[in-house]
């Protein structure tokens, strides 16, 4: 039973840990996605301290991790492109499974979480990136309905932008 909840600090190590496996996927598969010294402890301590940081847990164990805000991506103002919404959104970063816990769906898992989250704030827009060295993410983009928009950038390198529409009640 996974359980998808805010990160607590004393998390981190296994976090990094999570997200070193990512790093070090990433490189075999020939990506230059997060081979840059990012992300780093420092950049996952401030998702948790900012209430940013998400664990999907099992027990005590965290079995993947992301950083999910409101409306909080400067990045996104910008777009070689264009988005499906100008309103409130949810972005998401950092998504990443531990070396245990790969091929259960638990990417899938986090981002349905994720929808919840949103569907939870009454916002109907969920927006985020990837690199276009990313096959895995991209299919999984695609396979839950999120529309290619255009390009971003970050640290001086462009990311495919994806942006998911959500019937949200305003209650």
């Amino acid at each position: 039973m996974y359980t998808f909840r805010k990160a607590k600090p004393h998390e981190l190590p296994q976090i990094w840990e999570v997200i070193q496996y990512a790093i070090a996927r990433r490189k075999e598969a020939g990506s230059a996605q997060w081979q840059d010294g990012y992300p780093n402890p420092t950049v996952l301590r401030n998702d948790i301290d900012k209430g940013a940081g998400f664990v999907l847990a099992e027990g005590e164990t965290v079995a993947g991790y992301c950083a999910v805000m409101i409306n909080e991506e400067p990045a996104y103002a910008t777009i070689d492109g264009k988005w499906l919404t100008n309103g409130d959104f949810v972005v998401f970063h950092r998504i990443a499974v531990s070396k245990d816990h790969l091929g259960k769906g638990l990417a899938r898992k986090m981002m349905e979480h994720i929808e919840t989250f949103a569907a939870n704030h009454k916002i109907g827009s969920i927006k985020a990136d990837t690199n276009y060295d990313n096959p895995a993410m991209l299919r999984v983009f695609e396979s839950m309905g999120y529309r290619y928009c255009g390009e971003v950038y970050f640290r001086g390198s462009p990311r495919k932008a994806y942006e998911k529409l959500l019937s949200v009640g305003t209650a």
